[in-house]
């Protein structure tokens, strides 16, 4: 039996690992979820499930939750670093990081320290302090297990081949709703069409995200320190039907592929229950009606997104933090419909300008860094 912690249990990725732990009561058993401000999911969540423990990270909505919970055996804390505490408590054996943002990434730290398995699914955490992460993770014995699809895919390809050298790795990427937009039409798409994802059922801010392609650069820094590349060994490919979920091309040009139907719960029951592979009722791909797999180039002219992670992966230092940072304050911008579509490139790039570089890191700089690339964008606009 293992007890797992959810971070972000409201959330898209947490709403379906609680599915899964539903399916295999046998395998799991929840003892600790964490939300922000959806206090009716997360009470009806804790109600349902039992845990030993519920954190929130808006602490203006502590009594709420605590009042809501106070028949039941249920402790309740609430702010951030509650959280960080909570991921370190010795039962946990797996910590689910499905916090959106930079957010994440104090509390994944530590449960590093504690040498928790971490099942990641905020990527930022790798973007914003990828060399460091891996350092603790290696410290501390605390095994890192990939939830996103396309991670995972590349870590199920993986499987067999720790004496194979890896020539590059092929990262899908849906192309999201403006795919086949022009240049010109993306300077007039709106908040509401770029949240109809073709494929996925995600939250506001990955989708956004997909959206302009940031999505898939983050997802390429998060591929280098997850499996120690360089990035000419990592390359993108527009698949429209997102069904190939990535793939892995080894030195002697054989290429492994993981397909599968887009749906999350896949990789998620993967990471919890790695290294056993399990049945599950998961949608199953019919190759009689998918007859057509395409892939393309993506175009860096329309998403530079992408090429802005290639160039932060490139120069290292705190410059990844800085693009995560910067992105997260003009998706939240565009959301409210304060700037446009395109507009959020045009600021990123401004402030991985700007912003002052450090080559070497400590995680008190990326604190600051982070502080201050909020600040410095907030203020364009």
């Amino acid at each position: 039996m293992k007890r797992i912690a959810i971070l972000g249990s409201t959330g898209s990725i947490g709403t379906q690992t609680l599915e899964v732990i539903k399916q295999n009561p046998e395998r799991f058993e929840l003892y600790a979820i964490t939300g922000n401000n959806n206090v009716d999911l997360l009470v009806k969540q804790a109600r349902e499930f039992l845990p030993e423990v519920v954190c929130v990270a808006n602490e203006s909505i502590y009594q709420q939750v605590k009042d809501a919970l106070n028949d039941l055996p249920i402790k309740v804390f609430s702010g951030k670093e509650s959280i960080a505490e909570m991921v370190q408590m010795q039962p946990i054996d797996i910590v689910v990081t499905a916090m959106v943002g930079y957010a994440g990434l104090l509390p994944t730290i530590r449960a590093i320290e504690a040498g928790k398995t971490i099942a990641l699914a905020n990527k930022e955490t790798l973007v914003v302090a990828g060399e460091l992460i891996c350092d603790l993770a290696q410290k501390y014995n605390a095994p890192i297990l990939p939830v996103d699809s396309e991670h995972s895919a590349i870590f199920q390809c993986l499987a067999g081949e720790c004496n194979s050298k890896i020539e590059k790795i092929l990262l899908t990427a849906s192309g999201g709703p403006f795919r086949t937009f022009s240049f010109d039409a993306l300077k007039s798409v709106t908040a509401k069409q770029a949240l109809k994802h073709p494929n996925w059922e995600m939250g506001a801010k990955i989708t956004i995200d997909s959206a302009s392609m940031m999505n898939k650069g983050f997802e390429v820094i998060e591929a280098k320190w997850l499996f120690g590349l360089n990035a000419e060994q990592i390359e993108v490919l527009v698949h429209p039907q997102s069904i190939v979920h990535s793939m892995v091309q080894f030195a002697d040009g054989a290429i492994k592929a993981q397909l599968g139907a887009p749906d999350m719960k896949l990789p998620i029951q993967y990471a919890l229950t790695y290294p056993e592979r399990i049945e599950a009722d998961f949608p199953r791909v019919d190759f009689t009606k998918t007859t057509q797999l395409t892939f393309e180039k993506p175009d860096l002219q329309k998403f530079r997104n992408l090429q802005f992670a290639f160039d932060a992966m490139k120069k290292g230092g705190n410059l990844p933090c800085i693009l995560n940072a910067a992105n997260e304050v003009v998706v939240k911008a565009f959301l409210e419909e304060r700037i446009s579509f395109l507009q959020m490139s045009e600021l990123i790039e401004f402030a991985m300008r700007k912003v002052e570089f450090i080559a070497q890191p400590t995680y008190e700089d990326y604190v600051e860094t982070d502080k201050k690339t909020r600040i410095f964008v907030s203020e364009l606009f």
